[in-house]
């Protein structure tokens, strides 16, 4: 009978040990069950992250490609403007030109009709 007592507290000590370990192993499952979670989560959130990259790297390549259109547009109408400033430049040159040949052609006119003026007087006079 004490034999089948100490087995019995054995037996009994042994499912407190048995139910302890099953909870415990309640528990690592539980807690495997949250970091699958999370790693889930995670992975949700990387490749989240992974595309809005790409749709970031996207949009830049997309405004870099804007951005040499409009600095080949830019370089177009810096020629264009170049050479419009080098036409103005040489009409202008030539309106000076014209200018000076005006005020020229003036004073020869007027010394002419001076001449004339002059000659028509001493005529008259004679």
């Amino acid at each position: 009978q004490k034999e089948l007592l100490k087995y019995k507290q054995e037996a009994r000590n042994l499912q407190g040990i048995k139910d302890a370990l099953q909870q415990r192993l309640i528990q690592q499952d539980a807690s495997v069950l949250q970091l699958k979670q999370e790693v889930l989560r995670a992975n949700m959130d990387k490749e989240e992250l992974h595309n809005q990259n790409v749709d970031l790297q996207r949009k830049v390549e997309e405004r870099n490609r804007l951005l040499a259109e409009y600095k080949k547009e830019l370089g177009q109408k810096d020629r264009h403007l170049q050479q419009h400033q080098t036409k103005l430049d040489e009409m202008l040159r030539q309106l000076s030109e014209a200018s000076y040949q005006q005020v020229d052609l003036e004073r020869e006119l007027e010394h002419r009709e001076a001449l004339l003026a002059h000659c028509m007087k001493r005529e008259a006079e004679e």
